[in-house]
């Protein structure tokens, strides 16, 4: 048995099709399954069983079947959200509490960190365990998996495997759903379709042009070829960066969205919110070398290649992974 949770979600529900697809088919899924606007997302997928997430815990102590393997892929993502308590719930506790269990069960962990733990990247982009104490979070998204994962590396009772995936930035089919939390291609898509063109953020940083502000971007699809291997393999335990490698600035992204639907270049920049703009980051770049020398040899998915494959095989045809 496979367990994920957030499994409705973007990246969870990418997860479960992904699995279907390499024949594993006794999969749980957990997640908060009041929130219909996500049942599109495990529509045709072979699930052996539904468990809502506040239903979790207790599940787990009844549970009575092997469980190979927890894909903690569910949490509070909304990086403008700033109660620290809704963070210490859904975020840091919740996954302490998978973490405790995983241990005294003796069940593989594959758990969701993510880039937003780097901050303004003062330390560097490395998967390095020694400076992740240092690193300074730009929001209680962000501190709550760092918090996590500091955690994580002080415990002595560990799970017999387990990693944190520092997701950076995210992109592809099944984000519908997460509204101003989606990709920026997705947001691209939806203007150049409503109106001909689309807007990006003008940049507040005098060492970055307009749109030439710099992020990873990884397509889920990647993404979600990792969580296979690190499940198949089970390399060294630890906290891993999933990015492509490679930063890129979203004038290409745009651009990209623009080629992939056939339209002509229509770009307008706004001023970055407010509530946002001394949180931004303008720089994010994974360094990928521990998860290749662990043995990760697939590659990933250039943004070109991702655009494309977003863009024309689902955005366009309105359909989900």
């Amino acid at each position: 048995m496979i367990i994920v949770t957030g499994a409705a979600g973007f990246i969870g529900s990418c997860l479960v099709g992904r699995l279907n697809q390499a024949g594993f088919s006794d999969v749980v899924v957990v997640d908060d399954f009041t929130k219909k606007e996500k049942d599109l997302n495990l529509k045709g997928k072979s699930i052996a069983e539904k468990v809502e997430r506040n239903q979790f815990e207790n599940w787990l102590q009844n549970q009575t079947e092997k469980i190979d393997v927890i894909f903690h892929i569910g949490a509070r993502t909304d990086t403008t959200e700033f109660d620290k308590a809704i963070f210490d719930e859904l975020n840091l506790n919740y996954t302490k509490m998978l973490w405790n269990f995983c241990s005294d069960h003796s069940i593989p962990l594959v758990y969701a960190s993510s880039a937003a733990t780097y901050g303004l990247g003062e330390f560097g982009y490395d998967d390095n365990h020694a400076i992740i104490p240092s690193l300074k979070p730009l929001n209680p998204y962000g501190d709550s998996k760092n918090d996590f994962d500091v955690w994580a590396l002080q415990q002595d009772k560990q799970p017999p495997f387990w990693a944190g995936l520092k997701f950076f930035n995210v992109y592809g089919p099944n984000e519908y759903h997460k509204g101003r939390m989606a990709s920026v291609i997705f947001h691209a898509f939806n203007q150049i379709s409503e109106k001909g063109g689309m807007k990006l953020f003008r940049s507040h940083n005098p060492n970055y042009t307009d749109g030439g502000q710099l992020r990873d971007f990884v397509y889920v699809k990647d993404v979600v070829e990792v969580c296979l291997f690190l499940m198949e393999k089970q390399p060294e335990s630890g906290i891993y960066n999933l990015g492509s490698g490679i930063a890129r600035t979203f004038l290409d992204l745009a651009k990209n969205t623009f080629k992939a639907m056939g339209k002509e270049e229509v770009i307008e920049f706004v001023d970055t919110p407010i509530d946002i703009r001394d949180k931004y980051q303008y720089f994010t770049e994974a360094n990928m070398q521990k998860l290749i020398d662990a043995g990760f040899d697939k590659g990933f998915h250039s943004l070109e290649e991702g655009v494309s494959d977003y863009v024309k095989e689902y955005l366009m045809k309105n359909t989900s992974y």
